[in-house]
């Protein structure tokens, strides 16, 4: 039995399409083995957010050539589709698909199998998309949380942002399709889904009928099972009335929601294109916490945008300190090729950059500490996800890493005393030693 092997790169989106071609290489009789091992054909799914996952994907590519140079390497994501060239010059990469044919995954590897040394280039134009590429599960995630994408692209064109050239325009899976995906994971025993996207608030803008994210949401919060909805990364300016209501409402809907802000000043937010400012911003966070009391909110910041002055970075500090995020995603700005920012001036030297993100990490660590302080002497629903070594560790509803060294099952939700601080989150008890779902 021929063997198949995958890493995955960069987002929640990458993590659920390589378990979609896992699912296709075994309908195909493949099996699959770890990617440390040598296996007959390597599926490397790419990221491109950053140059330093560029510089990652190259290395993965070449230390599985070396594992068996015999190997068909498959090369997918988004730097296989913003780069092509740069993937076939290196050695062992036998098939380049990018971001969309992915259904066609196995065909292109079963043609580069029987024409030795030819490479199978399965690129189409990316920013002629049409239509959401449903391809259904063929095969259960090994995670006790089951990601759905349910949406594809994006057409915000930060300035920053290479993504809608490696994605195309936006496309939302039919509601139909999101139902009968959320029944199959629900029917396999996974209690939480988590609804990913590309541009996950733009859902339905392409679909007839006036289709939103919160009719998606509606769609699966009525299927028996479901003990845990929750949503990706939102852009701020679509969290939508009738999405706060549900989260108000549904005890299912998690109470989590991240919507990166990723710059704390006008001026920086102006020059990456964002759609919204700081007035703007702290009101959102205002209104939902207003209708959701109790609501965990997180963000990305992005430190070192070209043009960002240390007053400007100070001011950040304060705004994002007085925003209360429950947690704080830091990334240093990373120049992208064919982008707008990259050929703006006043680049931000690397070693201002990192001495920024460490600064922005030690506030994120304060606010994401304080969060969690305020849960301590509480009782939460844990679904418990990793063990290691005696202990296991899981999230709440509000995204709080939980750990406790009692007994427990990974997959299952137990009711937790949260009572001390722990590692990045906090340490808990367990109140009912029963699984609840």
């Amino acid at each position: 039995m021929a063997t198949v092997a995958f890493i995955t790169l960069g987002c929640k989106v990458n993590q659920f399409e390589t378990e979609v071609m896992e699912g296709l290489f075994k309908q195909a009789g493949y099996q699959t083995v770890q990617h440390t091992e040598v296996a007959d054909v390597y599926v490397i799914n790419t990221c491109s957010v950053t140059s330093l996952g560029d510089k990652k994907s190259r290395q993965l590519i070449r230390r599985v050539q070396r594992q068996n140079p015999e190997a068909v390497i498959a090369v997918t994501g988004c730097y296989a589709q913003i780069a092509p060239d740069e993937i076939k010059a290196i050695q062992g990469v036998r098939v380049v698909l990018g971001t969309a044919n992915r259904r066609r995954i196995v065909e292109y590897v079963e043609q580069a199998i029987a024409q030795h040394g030819r490479i199978i280039d399965g690129l189409t134009d990316i920013m002629q998309a049409k239509e959401f590429e449903d391809i259904p599960l063929l095969d259960m995630p090994t995670r006790t949380r089951a990601f759905l994408k349910i949406q594809e692209g994006c057409t915000n064109f930060c300035s920053y942002c290479i993504i809608p050239f490696t994605r195309g325009p936006l496309r939302s899976r039919p509601l139909a399709s999101v139902r009968r995906e959320a029944e199959k994971l629900l029917a396999n025993g996974f209690k939480e889904i988590v609804f990913t996207g590309i541009h996950l608030g733009a859902y339905g803008k392409d679909l007839p009928g006036d289709i939103k994210l919160a009719d998606a949401v509606k769609e699966v919060l009525d299927l028996p099972g479901l003990v845990r909805l929750r949503l990706g990364s939102l852009e701020s300016i679509e969290l939508s009335e009738e999405l706060l209501d549900l989260l108000r409402e549904h005890p299912s809907l998690s109470h989590h929601v991240h919507l990166p802000l990723q710059a704390g000043s006008d001026y920086v937010l102006k020059k990456m294109n964002r759609h919204y400012n700081r007035e703007e911003f702290a009101r959102l966070l205002q209104d939902i916490r207003t209708a959701v009391p109790g609501v965990a909110v997180s963000t990305d910041i992005i430190v070192g945008f070209p043009g960002e002055t240390e007053e400007m970075f100070t001011e950040s500090l304060e705004y994002i300190r007085q925003l209360d995020f429950s947690r704080v995603h830091v990334f240093p700005y990373s120049k992208r090729s064919g982008t707008p920012a990259a050929s703006m001036p006043d680049q931000i030297p690397e070693d201002v950059k990192k001495e920024r993100v460490h600064r922005l990490q030690a506030l994120a660590k304060e606010m994401g500490q304080k969060f969690c302080e305020s849960y301590l002497g509480q009782v939460q629903r844990v679904l418990f996800e990793t063990e290691k070594d005696g202990e296991t560790d899981g999230l709440t509803d509000t995204y709080i890493r939980v750990y406790t060294q009692d007994k427990v099952k990974t997959g299952k939700i137990y009711e937790v005393k949260l009572e001390r601080l722990y590692k990045d989150g906090v340490y808990g008890t367990i109140t009912i030693a029963t699984d609840l779902h």
